[in-house]
């Protein structure tokens, strides 16, 4: 059986949209996967970073509120975030562009 990505605190519809769009179709998903390579996938996928959107994400796996995340640990998020936005995130190709320069059609870029 699998449960909605809006059980998880936090995610709303439009989370569970963005998820859905790179694989990511219910909770038990997500939480196997967790919330660096689910985050890692939007990026890959075109998702514009966000600190806010990963933190909600971080927490929401926790249990937590979305504003739970304070001091050290959030800087330490912090950190984390850039190290996924430095790694996955090509802010010189959207998702489509992406696609079609992996199947061939446009010349890359880098």
């Amino acid at each position: 059986m699998s449960t909605s990505v809006t059980t998880i605190r936090n995610l709303g519809p439009a989370y569970e949209k963005s998820l859905a769009a790179v694989g990511i179709t219910s909770a038990e998903a997500l939480r196997e996967i967790g919330a660096d390579a689910a985050y890692a996938k939007l990026l890959e996928n075109g998702v514009r970073p966000h600190f806010i959107g990963y933190y909600v994400l971080v927490m929401g796996l926790q249990g937590r509120p979305w504003n739970d995340c304070k001091g050290k640990e959030k800087i330490a998020l912090r950190e984390r975030f850039d190290n996924l936005k430095n790694k996955h995130y090509d802010k010189d190709i959207n998702g489509f562009e992406r696609i079609l320069d992996e199947i061939g059609v446009v010349e890359k870029k880098r």
